[in-house]
């Protein structure tokens, strides 16, 4: 079964996402089913085009492309959240699932981790 890592942190201002990215990428690495969801704030990491060089930081985006060359078998945002965060289907980076994180859905995974 996989395992599901949730990133609710903005992308920028802390390393709590961070940390569960190079998770997800360290279990892909050794063979370990995994996915992400991306919840609340978090959801701001699928925002396409984003320019955060004035943070003195590098876009997140290319830390998700690599995402299915290191083996991370998907990813998930939830639904509600991206609304809230004003984030419509063509203003997210490609190949993310929308859904509705519940109980039936998290039941799908063997281990279910908060980053952060």
């Amino acid at each position: 079964m996989t395992e599901l890592i949730v990133i609710d942190h903005a992308p920028y201002g802390s390393w709590s996402g961070r940390e569960g990215l190079d998770m997800a990428f360290s279990l892909a690495a050794f063979d370990q089913s995994c996915a992400l969801l991306f919840s609340g704030a978090g959801v701001n990491w699928l925002r396409a085009g984003q320019q955060p060089n004035s943070l003195g930081q590098k876009s997140v985006a290319q830390n998700l492309g690599a995402a299915a060359i290191f083996g991370v078998e998907a990813l998930y945002a939830d639904a509600r959240a991206c609304q809230r965060y004003g984030l419509a289907n063509d203003a997210i980076i490609v190949g993310v699932t929308l859904i509705a994180p519940d109980q039936t859905f998290m039941m799908g995974f063997e281990k279910v981790t908060f980053a952060g």
